[in-house]
């Protein structure tokens, strides 16, 4: 089975920069597309930024646009989310996702969490104000 493994979560400062990984390892070829949710204590699972592995189309909610870039290691099944100009807001544990684009038959949209087959265990970002 696909494992994800986060890193890079710490402590940053509002107005700083983060940089986090998500490392995969198994079948990762059956993988089409991954992506960044965040989760901050009593709140809903949120979409950050995903990327497919097929033309590398990228997408952002609204809240990280222009702030956070998602991208993919070269020849590595590795994924990464800059996260500049950091806010309080941005506090939240943030996992790692993957989509076969099996699960279901439609259309994909990418910032929905059923439409991803495998999660990572998550890793904490805490911005301070």
């Amino acid at each position: 089975q696909v494992q994800l493994v986060e890193s890079g979560g710490g402590l940053g400062q509002t107005g700083g920069s983060l940089r986090l990984s998500c490392a995969a390892s198994g079948p990762i070829f059956t993988a089409q597309a991954m992506a960044w949710f965040r989760q901050a204590p009593g709140n809903e699972r949120e979409f950050v930024a995903a990327i497919t592995f097929t033309g590398g189309a990228t997408y952002y909610a609204d809240s990280v646009k222009g702030r956070f870039t998602i991208s993919r290691e070269n020849a590595r099944n590795t994924i990464n989310l800059q996260m500049n100009s950091l806010i309080p807001e941005d506090t939240a544990v943030y996992y790692c996702a993957a989509a076969s684009l099996t699960i279901y038959s439609g259309a994909y949209y990418f910032d929905k969490a059923y439409e991803y087959d495998y999660w990572g265990q998550g890793t904490q970002v805490t911005v301070s104000s």
